[in-house]
This record gives structure tokens, sequence and C-alpha cells, in this order.
């Protein structure tokens, strides 16, 4: 499957991603990985990604692309792709249209995990992670919570609520989604390509993906 997973932080796309790259081997691609690999593996775009990201500026889109098209010709990409969190804006979409139409490759679907912001505050503000950088176990206070003391299960280590998760810092990213990302919906809707999901759980949104696809065939 080749496919466009579009939410706000903490729709759960991340989760949905994993399922899916278990169904069909499909790759799960976000701009960080793409990124952080190019910079490992040391290539021309890698290395100019790197002086950007190393003064703490943006990467430009033009870059970005550049990276992205090598990534998606890679042979792993061949069962197919979730492209998680990109794009994220108009620019980056029409961007990816034309390479995706000079790589000969068609989308299947751009599917919309849509989760009320009451729910995602929720959802955000209770989950804590594992301290240990070789761990990052993440829980969640009321659904899966820590062992006693607030320590990690796995490696015992301390838990804690990292600081993009108070109510205040996930308020502000879901403003920057609302107004930079949000507008996509609109622009997928109408090339005829968006699938609006509204399901609970990750196996819902997995099932209505695969319906989905499905129908489109």
């Amino acid at each position: 499957m080749r496919i466009i997973l579009l939410g706000a932080p903490g729709a759960g796309k991340g989760t949905v991603a994993k399922l899916l790259t278990a169904l069909d081997g499909s790759v799960q691609i976000s701009t960080g990985d793409i990124l952080r690999g190019a910079v490992k593996a040391g290539t021309a775009l890698g290395k100019e990604a790197q002086g950007f990201m190393d003064r703490g500026d943006l990467v430009p889109d033009s870059l970005i692309m550049g990276i992205m098209e090598q990534r998606l010709q890679e042979k792993d990409c061949q069962k197919g792709f979730l492209l998680d969190g990109f794009p994220r804006t108009i620019p980056q979409a029409d961007a990816l249209g034309v390479l995706l139409q000079k790589i000969n490759i068609k989308l299947d679907l751009v599917a919309s995990i849509e989760v009320p912001r009451d729910v995602i505050l929720d959802r955000l503000t209770t989950r804590r992670t594992c301290s240990n950088s070789s761990c990052q176990e993440i829980y969640n206070i009321k659904s899966n919570p820590p062992a006693a003391g607030d320590k990690c299960k796995k490696c015992g280590s301390p838990t804690i609520q990292r600081a993009d998760e108070t109510v205040e810092a996930i308020s502000k990213r879901l403003d920057v989604y609302n107004e930079k990302t949000a507008p996509l919906i609109g622009y997928y809707e109408k090339k005829g390509m968006l699938l609006k999901i509204s399901e609970a759980s990750s196996d819902g949104v997995v099932k209505a993906i695969q319906n989905g696809i499905a129908r489109k065939k």
C-alpha cells in the first residue's frame, strides 16, 4: 500500500503505521527518519541537511524533497510505504505530487485520522516515557501505567513526562497543526483521495484504511 497518514499530534499515526507495515511489508517513512537516514549515510544531500540541522534551522522543502525522492526509490519501498506526518503543508503536498508523477508512483489513499481535541489532550498529558535514552518505552498512567514508583517495566529507569507533553505545549502543537497541516485535508479531499476516519481504536483505523483501499481498486 502507498498511503499518506494525516492526523494531529497524538492521533495515533505512529501506532497505526506500525500495524499497517506488519500487514504487507510496507515501510513507515517520516521526515525525521529520512533526514536522519541521509545524514547517517553521509550522502551529499544528507551533509547539506546536517548543516541546517546543526544551526538549528529548518531544512528547506527543496532539500527534503530531494532526500524523499531518493528514499522512495530504495528497494524496501517496492512493497509500499506509509508517509507519517509528511507532507505538512500545501507547498510540500504540491511538491510531493510532482515528485510522485516524476518517479511514476501512484498513491492509494490519504487517510485522515480524526480525533477530538479533548481526547488528544487527555491521551498525551497522561503519557509517560522511560528516561533511559536506549529504552524510551512509552506508558500511559491511565491505560498502561509504569511499574511502582513510576519506574519503567523494561529497564527499571524512572519514567518522565516530556516537556512537549504538558497541556500548554500540546495546545500549542495542536494550534500549529490546525494552522499549517489541517488545510491538507481539504487539499486531498478536492483531489478525491481523502478518507476521513473517526474510529476510536487503532485496529478500527487499520480496518477502515484496508476497506478504503479495497473500494478504490
